[in-house]
C-alpha cells in the first residue's frame, strides 16, 4: 500500500516545476515604473505646465492632484497585494483616500450650486477633453496591474477589477493634470476627478474576465 501511494505521489509531482514567488514589493516597483512612464509620456506629448514647475498654481491644484496621487498609490498597493490570496479586508487605505478625495467634488458642487454657477461648470469647454485624457493616460497602469494579477490568484475578482480602475484612473488623471493649465476648484473637482469613478466602474466589469483563473 505504501509503495502504491508513493507511486501515485511521484506521478502527480513528476511534471511540477518551481515558480517564482509573487512578491508585493516587485508589484510595487511595476506600478511605480508605470506611473513614471505615464508622467514621462505626458511631459513628452503635452509638456508640463509652468504653474507646476514654478509652484505658482493655485492651492486647489496641488491639493487635488496630491489626493489623486495618494488614492492612486493606495489603490495600486491594494491591488498588488490582492494577487496573493488572503483573508480579510485590505482596502482600508483606498476607502479612506476615496472619501477624502470625494470632499473636493462635493465642495465644488455645493459651492457652485449655491452661487448659481453649476451650469457653467458642466459646460466647461475643456472639461470633457481633460476627463478623456485623464482616462486615456490610465491605460498603462491598468495594463500593468492586470498582468500582475494574472500572475497571482486574487480571491475577489470584482473587487480587484474595481480597485484596478481606481488606481488607473487616479494615476492617469494625476499625470495628465501636470499638463493642464486650468487650476480652478470647479474644473479640477469635476473633470479631473471624473476619470477615477469612470475607470473604477469600467474596471469592475471589464477586468475580472481578463484575470480569471
Amino acid at each position: 500500500m505504501k509503495k502504491a501511494n508513493q507511486t501515485l505521489i511521484d506521478d502527480l509531482t513528476e511534471d511540477l516545476q518551481p515558480i517564482r514567488p509573487v512578491r508585493a514589493s516587485h508589484g510595487a516597483l511595476w506600478v511605480a515604473g508605470a506611473a513614471l512612464l505615464t508622467i514621462a509620456l505626458v511631459a513628452l506629448l503635452l509638456g508640463v505646465w509652468e504653474g507646476v514647475t514654478s509652484a505658482t498654481a493655485s492651492p486647489f491644484f496641488f491639493i487635488t492632484n496630491g489626493l489623486l496621487a495618494a488614492l492612486g498609490g493606495a489603490a495600486a498597493w491594494t491591488v498588488v497585494r490582492m494577487a496573493n490570496p488572503q483573508v480579510g479586508n485590505s482596502a482600508g487605505p483606498t476607502l479612506w483616500s476615496t472619501l477624502i478625495l470625494a470632499i473636493i467634488p462635493a465642495s465644488a458642487i455645493i459651492t457652485q450650486a449655491v452661487h448659481g454657477g453649476l451650469g457653467e461648470v458642466m459646460t466647461d469647454e475643456h472639461g470633457l477633453d481633460c476627463a478623456l485624457q485623464g482616462t486615456g493616460f490610465g491605460i498603462i497602469t491598468a495594463a500593468v496591474l492586470i498582468v500582475w494579477l494574472r500572475r497571482g490568484a486574487p480571491v475577489s475578482l470584482p473587487a480587484a477589477g474595481t480597485l484596478t480602475g481606481f488606481a488607473a484612473g487616479a494615476i492617469g488623471t494625476f499625470a495628465y493634470g501636470l499638463a493642464c493649465p486650468i487650476d480652478t476648484l470647479p474644473h479640477l473637482a469635476i473633470w479631473h476627478c471624473l476619470p477615477v469613478g469612470f475607470c473604477a466602474l469600467l474596471g469592475r466589469f471589464a477586468v475580472p474576465g481578463l484575470i480569471r483563473w
